[in-house]
């Protein structure tokens, strides 16, 4: 695909080339004609309709003008026949407010239309980037994905209502025009209406054309702002660790002068572009004047001609000065929609095959079976792993980091395919079923928990939104937090603020293993799921988690050996390749890889336990936490 320079504002890479402009139309236009939505279909004939009796009434007006200009000559007006221009002006007023009227009722027609496009594209959008793979949103840039679509949807909402109501109608109107000037006086009056009214067009759109470079320009910077300004608050707690609070700042200034700079341009070009048009116009409706009256002179028209001249030309003067500011747009609009569609046409990396089955699950049993994965031939993330775990039965997989084990868990949910071997659950390869019953019938208890900034009982019941109040309570008592949620101020209803930041370590874990509790999958994954908590703390969620694995095939990839004494068999994984396998006594008396790390393991939790404040640290924390929440009026 071809290119254009500078940064794509979702990925960060090269964006896509512009100038599919037509394409863009295409794809959007069947929105306006929905299948199976009769509703939306008479909406859009009955604006129609209203459009064309607006366009008929706005073309006719002027000759209720002119007829009472007319009437209400010298050579004409008398007290006998006043009655007669009276009407028409009253007849003219009405014309003015059936224009308007008509205009009004089609938009109000009309909105439900276009709202309904906007919201379909926005959550096929929406549904579109849940179906891209980890890869894409591991490179993803957040705030400029929020902006892209943010901008994408605004500009279809633009685009469908001025596309519509504006452009089209004003070519319907200005034909029109030249047709009843051609009829009611001569060619040349249409000749030079069409003439400047097309060098007004053709000037409006060579200056939009230079000035969309200084437009998108300006929309990269933006993007490249929010981007820096969201990627910093999202990082606030190590901004502060290290005390960059000015190098935030200006680190975002610097794109905000870039900015700036672009904002400066567009307007300065802005000012051309309308002293331009305001001179063109005006030039051809002196012109028209002048020759309006050169035929009174000659009495070859009358005053109320002259009138419908000028009427007609300042009726077409307004959508034209419209144009120029809707093309604009409307040019602007197809930009930040071919981002938003070239989004849409980043390609699903994971497919479910054509007629895949879903995963039927009898026992629950994973196999490994000689799995490679890699990015890069050259540098093997694993290389010819293969294990088993039994149904109901414990595998612990242990090693240093980046040794691969996480990539195991992301292998599993099939978040990336492997390279080689094969992945089966109950001798189902997992590539040949449908994604969404695989990772329904698996539970993960991840090593960094991140939340909803929503209420605990969102968050718990996030495992299975369709549970009942009781069910939610139940998982929270099973995963030993029940307790501490129903003595905050409001309970469940309590809000966790974003990311979960509210919650100590522990408590976010436990609010994760509820949440799986909820689930209640066949398989259980738990990634690292306490290396990040205190010894006090890891003893706890073990205890937890020992409840939740009880009956279920459990794999637990584990940093801190003394979570996996206990499970059935343990491998041991060193860049990308099992070096050992066994339950923890068989290890532990061969010496290896795995008696090594046990030992340095058991010297640094020797060296922890003689500080005497870390058994305690993490009940205190979640005391000080609670009394932070209670005063907290977000909480409340």
């Amino acid at each position: 695909m071809a290119t254009r320079d500078g940064p794509h504002p979702v990925t960060g890479g090269a964006a896509p080339a512009r100038g599919r402009h037509w394409q863009t139309l295409l794809a959007m236009f069947p929105r306006l004609w929905p299948k199976g939505r009769a509703d939306l279909r008479a909406r859009v004939v009955f604006a129609m309709l209203a459009l064309i009796g607006a366009k008929a009434i706005t073309v006719y007006v002027p000759f209720l003008y002119k007829e009472a200009v007319d009437r209400l000559t010298p050579e004409t007006v008398a007290a006998a026949v006043l009655v007669v221009p009276v009407m028409l002006i009253v007849a003219y007023g009405v014309g003015r407010i059936m224009m308007v009227a008509l205009a009004q009722l089609r938009d109000a027609v009309f909105a439900k239309v276009g709202q309904n496009a906007v919201r379909e594209l926005a959550v096929e959008t929406f549904r579109h980037l849940h179906a891209l793979s980890l890869r894409f949103h591991l490179e993803r840039r957040t705030g400029g994905l929020s902006r892209v679509i943010e901008r994408g949807t605004k500009g279809i909402d633009f685009l469908l209502r001025f596309s519509l109501f504006n452009i089209v109608p004003t070519i319907i109107e200005l034909v029109l025009v030249c047709v009843i000037l051609a009829y009611a006086f001569d060619i040349r009056y249409s000749l030079v209406t069409g003439g400047t009214v097309l060098l007004y067009m053709v000037f409006t759109f060579a200056v939009t054309e230079w000035r969309t470079r200084f437009r998108r320009e300006m929309n990269d910077l933006d993007t490249e702002a929010n981007t820096k300004a969201v990627d910093s608050l999202l990082n606030y707690e190590t901004v502060k660790y290290f005390g960059n609070e000015d190098h935030e700042a200006r680190r975002f200034d610097r794109s905000m002068q870039g900015y700036e700079r672009a904002a400066i341009k567009t307007t300065t070009s802005l000012s051309l572009l309308n002293t331009g048009q305001t001179l063109i116009f005006s030039a051809g409706l002196t012109a028209l004047m002048l020759m309006a009256a050169q035929g009174i002179a000659e009495g070859a028209i009358t005053v109320g001609a002259f009138v419908m001249v000028n009427a007609y030309l300042i009726q077409l003067y307004q959508p034209l000065n419209l144009l120029g500011t809707v093309y604009r747009e409307i040019r602007q609009a197809l930009i930040d929609m071919e981002t938003m569609f070239d989004l849409m046409q980043v390609p699903a990396e994971i497919r479910d095959k054509p007629g895949a089955p879903p995963l039927r699950i009898e026992g629950g049993a994973i196999e490994f079976d000689n799995v490679s994965f890699f990015y890069d031939p050259n540098r093997k993330i694993l290389d010819g792993v293969s294990f088993r775990v039994e149904p109901g039965r414990t595998l612990a997989i242990v090693g240093p980091s980046g040794a691969g084990k996480s990539t195991i868990a992301r292998i599993l949910f099939r978040f990336y395919d492997i390279s080689a071997g094969a992945v089966r659950i109950d001798g189902q390869d997992i590539r040949d079923v449908q994604q969404a019953t695989l990772r329904a019938a698996i539970g993960m208890v991840p090593q960094d928990t991140v939340l909803f900034n929503d209420t605990i009982r969102y968050n718990i019941r996030y495992g299975r939104p369709e549970a009942s109040e009781a069910e939610v309570e139940e998982a929270a008592r099973l995963a030993q937090i029940g307790s501490f949620i129903e003595s905050l101020p409001v309970g469940y209803e309590t809000r966790v603020g974003e990311r979960g930041l509210k919650l100590s370590g522990g408590e976010k874990q436990r609010v994760a293993i509820a949440r799986t509790i909820l689930k209640n999958p066949p398989i259980l994954l738990l990634d690292e799921a306490t290396s990040a908590l205190d010894t006090h703390t890891e003893r706890e969620i073990q205890t937890a988690l020992r409840r939740v694995s009880e009956n279920r095939t459990t794999l637990i990839i584990a940093h801190r050996l003394s979570t996996v004494v206990d499970a059935d068999e343990i491998v041991v994984l060193e860049a990308g390749r099992v070096v050992e396998r066994g339950r923890h006594e068989e290890l532990l008396a061969r010496n290896g890889a795995y008696a090594a790390m046990w030992t340095r393991q058991r010297e640094r939790e020797a060296a922890e336990e003689a500080d005497d404040g870390t058994e305690e640290e993490e009940p205190v924390l979640s005391e000080r936490r609670k009394a932070g929440i209670e005063a907290d009026p977000g909480f409340a």
